[in-house]
């Protein structure tokens, strides 16, 4: 059954430096110049993904803003997907050429990553206080909340940094600026946020209440990216949208790094590596790793995932594990609903890394568990 809601148990609960959130249609024009005057900018680098800034009019709506209060400095445009050291090397060249003393990120979670990881080299090679961003997204990945980054390295493996300071300063929420995303784009980063979501429900380190923000935005996302793909320009669903991204992954400060679970973690190796964008490896990996859960998760995590159904109203099946398997079957429903259903063929993945992808994502075999054997299994179901 779905209930009782799991114990409350022992946790901690910090703030990180992110200064505020601010969110509504248009918002931008009056919250922008006033985050970057509290913050003591004087000239800003505007840093953004290349479709993002050549097939659209969004970052030049930014520059004219920053360009009116005398803030802008340059827009770097060469971020590309997760982050590549190589742009982020030349992102800094940027910064430091135009006289920068903050960066404004616009788009999804490659800048904001990328923006950290200028920041947290920045400091690492100069010394002093951190470099701070504010953080505009135009999709639902919610990178914008965490206080670490990832990046690809020159060998192409994805890598993290972590710093209280790396959190935005300022979030700015506007859904108008979110109108010329790419439907694929829109709705996969909405399966992100539902990743963060649910895996939130058995990351160790996270508190009782981020976890209830987590069923809050479980209910939203389910309930308004059907909505979003039926009527894609309706600004007041996308805010409510970007509000359930916000949820999924409530910023806290982290004292001992705790990853969020195996859907983000064979994503990581899967993303990178091979070029998956990062809601799309969601969209694979989320409702799969579901259903390994209902097998493999201690009784106190199966509980909270089944307690999902008790939100999303939805009957029990009669027993814990089978809530946890409908709970996944919902998953792949949504999915497959927003017609994002994918596979390791359409990116060329190669059958025979998936025991190394699975090995490195749970960090070694299991062979007594039989976690690792299911977990190669469940990869070869994706193609």
């Amino acid at each position: 059954m779905s209930g009782p809601p799991v114990p409350l148990t022992s946790s901690f609960f910090g703030f990180t430096e992110l200064d505020s959130v601010h969110y509504g249609p248009g918002c931008i024009t009056e919250v922008l110049p006033k985050l970057l005057k509290a913050l003591g900018a004087k000239k800003v680098l505007l840093l953004t993904g290349k479709s993002l800034y050549t097939k659209t009019d969004v970052v030049k709506k930014v520059e004219s803003l920053l360009k009116s209060h005398d803030l802008y400095g340059d827009t770097f445009y060469e971020i590309g997907q997760h982050s590549p050291v190589e742009g982020i090397n030349k992102g800094i060249s940027a910064f430091k050429a135009c006289g920068a003393t903050a960066i404004v990120s616009v788009g999804g979670g490659s800048p904001v990553d990328a923006a950290k990881v200028m920041c947290y080299r920045m400091q690492e090679a100069d010394g002093g206080e951190f470099v701070r961003q504010v953080a505009i997204p135009t999709t639902l990945s919610a990178a914008e909340y965490s206080m670490g980054g990832g990046y690809t390295n020159e060998e192409g493996a994805k890598v993290a940094v972590s710093h209280t300071k790396l959190a935005p300063y300022g979030i700015i929420l506007d859904a108008e600026l979110t109108l010329s995303t790419p439907e694929r784009l829109w709705l996969s980063t909405g399966i992100r946020a539902l990743d963060h979501a649910v895996e939130q429900l058995y990351r160790p380190i996270v508190p009782q209440p981020l976890r209830v923000l987590g069923y809050g935005a479980i209910v939203d996302l389910f309930t308004y990216l059907p909505a979003s793909k039926a009527d894609p320009s309706n600004v007041d669903i996308r805010q409510k949208l970007q509000v359930a991204s916000w949820m999924s992954l409530w910023p806290f400060r982290i004292i001992k790094y705790a990853p969020l679970g195996l859907s983000h973690s064979l994503g990581h190796k899967l993303g990178a590596a091979y070029s998956i964008p990062h809601g799309i490896t969601s969209c694979l990996t989320l409702a799969p790793v579901v259903a390994l859960k209902s097998r493999f998760a201690s009784a106190e995590d199966r509980a909270a995932l089944a307690h999902a159904l008790v939100h999303l109203r939805e009957p029990s099946t009669g027993s814990v594990d089978g809530d946890v398997a409908r709970l996944s079957e919902l998953i792949q429903g949504l999915v497959d609903g927003l017609g994002l259903k994918s596979s390791l063929t359409e990116y060329s993945v190669p059958r025979e890394d998936l025991s190394r992808i699975a090995e490195q994502a749970l960090g070694g075999k299991d062979n007594e568990g039989g976690e690792y054997g299911e977990t190669v299994e469940l990869l070869e179901r994706l193609y």
